[in-house]
């Protein structure tokens, strides 16, 4: 179980050199800080995939604003190993060099939770725990985390870190919303048996659980294809019905209703969300405001209730 205070929503950091520049992601930032938010999560891929770019700028710009602000003990930052090109993959080589390009574009001398993106099969477990355990040791990172693992490959790594005493995961990150709800049926259950606790990204499912995409309705956005995409599903069309109505009963927007189900789901310690300006932080931040009945929760659940195989 994790020791840290993620606060009532985690801000997503892969806006920040992509969606969002460095001055409009300061302005993000602190409307986030100031209206209570804490945690911060980035990797140092984030934006890798913007021609020009090599990595990392996400974590600089937070280093930035982080420096500026002299703000570094206020809040929990976390970054991610092992997705990066010049970086690949988590062996204890790759991980050791990363977390000091990490620590340096940051402009800290610890990370609070720190990441492995993803599963690497082809590097024994031991080892990826080890070097984890190493830097914790070392006190430049505080706790780990697995992003995209499967339940079997969780289970092994908390085998393992019993075993050899190493630092275990204490946070698991993966993709859960209101339309992506895989990990329900195995990891879920595997996060409880081991105690780790989740913080889901894409939870507002690429902005489609804004309620901005709608049918007959064009929007013009940098993930406007792949949210829209969620429109071909009837289901999710029927789902924007159930979170107007709920939204409506509530006096907020489907946005924090959207992230209120998320939070309320088992093990989740908080949804992760991103704001490419500092007006959609409240939103964002009124999630935590929101206090969904069990017949809010259930109706919005069996909208898009996963279909066992």
């Amino acid at each position: 179980m994790t020791a840290l205070d993620l606060g009532p929503l985690v801000l997503g950091g892969n806006v920040f050199g992509w969606t969002t520049d460095r001055d409009t992601g300061f302005r993000v930032l602190d409307a986030f800080v100031e209206g209570g938010g804490r945690a911060i999560d980035t990797a140092d891929v984030y934006v890798a995939w913007l021609p020009g770019n090599a990595g990392g700028e996400s974590e600089t710009i937070i280093g930035e604003w982080m420096a500026s602000r002299g703000n570094r003990d206020d809040v929990v930052i976390a970054t991610k190993v092992g997705s990066l090109p010049a970086r690949k993959g988590l062996s204890a080589a790759t991980i050791e060099a990363a977390v000091e390009d990490s620590l340096r574009r940051l402009r800290t001398d610890r990370i609070d939770l720190y990441f492995a993106h993803v599963d690497d099969p082809a590097v024994p477990q031991e080892e990826t725990l080890a070097a984890f355990d190493r830097l914790v040791q070392a006190g430049k990172v505080r706790e780990i985390g697995a992003s995209n693992f499967s339940a079997d490959r969780l289970r092994t790594a908390a085998a393992i870190a019993a075993a050899e005493g190493l630092t275990p995961f204490t946070v698991a990150q993966d993709k859960w919303s209101l339309v992506e709800r895989g990990i329900e049926q195995e990891l879920v259950p595997a996060l409880e048996e081991l105690g780790i606790v989740e913080i889901p990204y894409s939870s507002l499912a690429s902005g489609f659980l804004t309620g901005k995409y709608r049918p007959g309705t064009a929007t013009e956005s940098a993930r406007a294809e792949r949210a829209g995409g969620y429109l071909d599903d009837p289901r999710n069309v029927d789902l924007l019905d159930v979170l107007d109505a709920v939204a409506a009963d509530h006096g907020t927007s489907v946005t924090a209703v959207a992230l209120a189900w998320l939070a309320a789901q088992r093990t989740v310690a908080a949804p992760i969300a991103s704001a490419r300006t500092p007006e959609q932080v409240a939103d964002l931040l009124a999630a935590s405001r929101v206090a969904l009945t069990p017949q809010d929760l259930e109706q919005l659940s069996a909208a898009t209730e996963p279909v066992s195989a």
